[in-house]
């Protein structure tokens, strides 16, 4: 898949990306289990860098398993205090798996696209907005600075550390690559737009 990926358009594998957040979202039951066998196609490096995220975020998993499992009104799995409903356990499930899926997906995003690919695909989905008088080169230079405060910026001990960290004032030449979209990049589009329309309309 990693391969397949790397053949595509940077935009179109943008548009991917984005269609896959909104398709998880749609999913669940067995459908949403079925999806998970897919994750081992990702490669180690991706799975590996998003199960860092997985763990980053494990209290808001936590948080989430139990404000359904508890909150939701239903059947309760036993008799006795503090028990969680069956209604609310399928449901923090689901939006459990979700949730999962797309920490899984953005680790692989970043994990499989370098950064000027990035910039490209950003300015390739951003580029019909230049008719209505947007700057896309504007956006694409501050997403570089946000990505490229992000990996400079040290672990802060507090949040004073952020505020006390000086402001760079240095000058760097942005290059984004362009790519030439192939009849496959069409392919792959027209499908996602079809996959879309029978998800949601279907």
């Amino acid at each position: 898949m990693p391969q397949l990926a790397s053949h595509l358009h940077p935009t179109t594998r943008l548009v991917v990306w984005l269609a896959l957040m909104i398709g998880v979202q749609a999913m669940s039951g067995v459908v949403l289990a079925s999806a998970f066998l897919v994750v081992p196609m990702l490669g180690l490096r991706a799975l590996r860098r998003s199960s860092r995220l997985i763990w980053r975020t494990r209290y808001l998993l936590v948080s989430l398993v139990a404000v359904f499992a508890w909150g939701v009104a239903g059947e309760p799995v036993w008799d006795g205090p503090l028990a969680p409903t069956r209604e609310g356990l399928v449901v923090a499930l689901t939006h459990l798996g979700r949730l999962i899926l797309v920490l899984m997906a953005v680790g692989a995003f970043l994990e499989t696209m370098p950064v000027p690919d990035l910039l490209a695909a950003t300015r390739g989905l951003l580029s019909p907005l230049g008719r209505l008088g947007v700057d896309c080169d504007r956006g694409v230079v501050r997403l570089m600075l946000v990505l490229r405060y992000m990996e400079s910026l040290p672990r802060p001990r507090g949040w004073r550390t952020l505020l006390d960290m000086p402001a760079t004032g240095t000058t760097e030449l942005v290059e984004v690559p362009h790519y030439d979209r192939g009849w496959v990049d069409y392919v792959v589009l027209f499908l996602v737009v079809l996959g879309m329309v029978t998800i949601y309309l279907g």
